[in-house]
């Protein structure tokens, strides 16, 4: 039963409602993701080098800075689909497939620049100073459709609890205990111990280490598939003809917007898929809701650098890394390896055991950084449930924080539950119901396209 309900949410109805998104906004913002590159660039990651060191500074109470809210996007975008989505999108539609997961990432660009900008249009503080802020604050306000917001915010937090932790840990754990051995309760502890440690000290702990991590973690990844491309540069022209020359394959197509539609988490294989950049999911929004001093426009280029980043550039290195050494289309045909195995097995052929240890080490890093991004965009949520439920009967701040305390142990619990379970069934619940968080949004989004403002 909920193997159909997983195919009918991510069906081709969803997938082709995502890809037209993006296209309705790409025509109504004349193409900027493209004509504007330079502007959005030196927006976001130029303006890191231009001498503007205020920005990295705190500066409202319960805000955070541009950069600490992008590396917290990241955390939830950049995640073990980039090794695993991947390697599974190739294996299924060939290299053209990269091409379309190209294609489907510059669409995305757009969709996730309209919902974040909508994010900080329609976001307000509570009468504690805190930002509430993501897809539920412009279906409320800007769609007028409260309990549709309301739904949004329950299928979120469903999914922090599912997609956002227990998968999250049980891949990090699983990870850990083939390394070393350990007994999976004693990764749990101290997997939930550090998840706890670091979501116990709020919105400010969150961005500061996601801000101290991503960079780190994403440039390590980068630099060892770096690494394996300079061995193998004598394959790296044939395998960009092959992604080419395969792009119309009609599984090419297939694979390569499945393959796109691998999320920030483990993914086994395309039909337990959902969009590794979050674009269209609404995520983004609240992910970027509490930025400080900052407009609609620099946020939604912030929300279009990590969709670039994440797909065309760290998507990108992997498919690249997997072509070269396999050979390209004959040696993913063999269906020897897929997945994570296929990964792992071709940074191993080139860096000997240290390849091994990287992705190993990369998907334990990268599940971490998606909890505590999951946790922090849960808990915006929240609030945003919260102010609901202050409107209609009322609630003190005392039982609004037991309410707060009550979501951080039961996060806890989660990421504990999963580093010691199976969780086929759970796989595709979180997909379901990050699926489902897609139909409200792109609903807001499309009503609301007029708001949206380009720079």
């Amino acid at each position: 039963m909920i193997h159909r309900i997983h195919g009918l949410v991510w069906g081709p109805a969803l997938l082709g409602l995502l890809l037209f998104t993006g296209l309705f906004f790409t025509v109504e913002g004349g193409g900027f993701q493209l004509r504007g590159f330079f502007v959005w660039w030196r927006a976001t990651v130029g303006s890191l080098f231009g001498g503007q060191e205020g920005d990295r500074n705190f500066g409202e109470e319960g805000s955070v800075n541009k950069f600490q809210a992008a590396c917290t996007a990241l955390a939830a975008t950049i995640g073990t689909g980039n090794i695993v989505g991947v390697a599974s999108a190739m294996t299924a539609g060939g290299p053209g497939a990269v091409f379309w997961m190209w294609v489907s990432a510059v669409l995305g660009m757009m969709t996730a620049y309209a919902e974040t900008s909508l994010g900080i249009l329609y976001r307000y503080r509570d009468s504690g100073g805190r930002w509430i802020c993501g897809p539920m604050v412009y279906l409320a306000k800007g769609l007028r459709c409260p309990r549709l917001s309301l739904a949004y915010g329950i299928l979120c937090l469903l999914a922090s609890l599912g997609m956002g932790s227990m998968v999250q840990s049980n891949a990090a754990a699983q990870t850990i205990c083939y390394l070393t051995g350990l007994k999976p309760v004693i990764c749990a502890v101290v997997i939930t111990g550090l998840v706890v440690f670091v979501a116990w000290g709020g919105t400010g702990r969150v961005a500061g280490v996601a801000e101290r991590l991503v960079p780190v973690s994403a440039g390590i990844y980068m630099v060892f598939s770096i690494a394996v491309l300079v061995r193998c540069r004598s394959q790296v022209p044939d395998a960009f003809r092959e992604i080419f020359r395969c792009a119309l394959l009609p599984r090419s197509v297939l694979g390569g917007i499945g393959g796109y539609g691998i999320s920030t988490g483990f993914r086994y294989g395309i039909a337990r898929g959902v969009f590794s950049n979050e674009a269209g999911l609404g995520s983004l929004a609240g992910l970027h809701g509490a930025t400080g001093d900052t407009t609609p426009q620099e946020q939604g280029m912030w929300a279009m650098f990590e969709v670039f980043f994440d797909t065309m550039v760290i998507c990108t290195m992997t498919a690249l890394v997997i072509l070269c050494v396999t050979g390209g289309r004959q040696g993913l045909a063999s269906g020897a390896r897929d997945g994570a195995v296929l990964t792992a097995w071709c940074f191993q052929s080139v860096l000997g055991e240290a390849g091994q240890y990287l992705i190993s080490g990369s998907m334990v890093v990268f599940a971490f950084a998606t909890m505590i991004a999951w946790y922090y965009l849960g808990r915006q949520t929240l609030g945003g449930v919260l102010e609901w439920v202050n409107e209609k009967m009322g609630l003190s701040e005392r039982v609004r924080g037991r309410i707060e305390t009550l979501y951080l142990i039961l996060f806890g619990y989660a990421v504990f539950l999963g580093s010691v379970s199976s969780l086929t069934a759970v796989w595709e619940l979180s997909d379901i119901w990050n699926g489902l968080m897609a139909f409200p949004n792109i609903l807001a989004l499309l009503i609301l396209h007029r708001e949206v403002r380009y720079p």
